[in-house]
């Protein structure tokens, strides 16, 4: 399908903006979008081969763009120090880094439930609490962390990584209330099944790879996400859409929330 392009102007003109792990899929598409709304974008990544690859597709899809990549293992003390050094202000953080994977739930050990609360929760946790109260002493900031579906509707395949999604809304409501009245604002955003890369092999895994991609998406749609209205993978611009209005001052009184883009499919009608 064709991406899609908001037709609503957001200017983050002078706004430096880091996404964590965007190197590829969500995060490279959230990076885009932030691009080409005008932000300084710092992108980011492990591997400094992949980070300034990343970088440079940027450059050549948003001609304009100010991309800087950073290379660290934002999962760490250490690399959340090193981001910090070189970047000590940010007006936008956008926690997009995590894993996720499928294991029965008895097979997961200690130590992968700590790896999966590490990554996709203390990295974020992390550089909250690094950048917050420089964006609430110049009044303005926007923090916005990447749950999904599964924080509400728990996968029976991978409830680690549903527990670390889960545990980003309540972090995401606690540092909002600890931002009050400072201007900045603190957002999570629900993404549902999301066409990507890693998705595609989740998908070949869950359910086998001879059949070709429409019909592998169809099947997993059916078989592991039926609750979906749009009854397909959204596509990471749609998510990244709604990122660039979150970090916008057009959202200026839109914080402490989850909003959902799921496409539908968690079958509520909160938050």
């Amino acid at each position: 399908m064709t991406e899609p392009r908001s037709a609503v102007h957001i200017d983050l003109s002078g706004r430096t903006a880091l996404v964590s792990g965007s190197t590829q899929g969500i995060g490279l598409a959230i990076a885009e979008r932030l691009a080409d709304c005008g932000a300084h974008v710092v992108v980011n990544g492990r591997d400094p081969g992949r980070t300034d690859a990343a970088a440079r597709d940027l450059r050549s899809r948003v001609p304009a763009a100010e991309v800087t990549p950073v290379a660290a293992d934002l999962a760490t003390a250490a690399g959340a120090t090193e981001l910090a050094q070189r970047f000590p202000a940010l007006d936008v953080v956008v926690n997009n880094l995590g894993i996720f994977g499928a294991r029965p739930a008895l097979e997961i050990d200690d130590a992968e439930w700590l790896r999966y609360f590490e990554v996709n929760v203390l990295s974020a946790v992390r550089l909250i609490r690094t950048y917050l109260p420089g964006m609430m002493a110049r009044r303005w900031g926007r923090v916005i962390s990447i749950a999904s579906d599964s924080a509400v509707v728990v996968p029976e395949e991978m409830i680690h990584y549903g527990m670390t999604k889960t545990a980003l809304l309540s972090v995401t409501r606690g540092f909002a209330k600890a931002a009050r009245g400072s201007g900045v604002t603190v957002n999570s955003v629900i993404a549902g099944p999301t066409h990507t890369a890693g998705v595609e092999s989740f998908v070949a895994e869950l359910v086998g790879d001879e059949l070709p991609w429409d019909e592998a998406q169809r099947e997993f749609m059916r078989t592991h996400r039926p609750l979906s209205l749009i009854e397909r993978l959204i596509e990471p611009a749609e998510i990244a859409n709604l990122v660039a209005y979150l970090a916008s001052d057009a959202a200026s009184a839109t914080t402490g929330g989850a909003l959902r883009v799921d496409g539908g499919y968690v079958d509520s009608i909160l938050p």
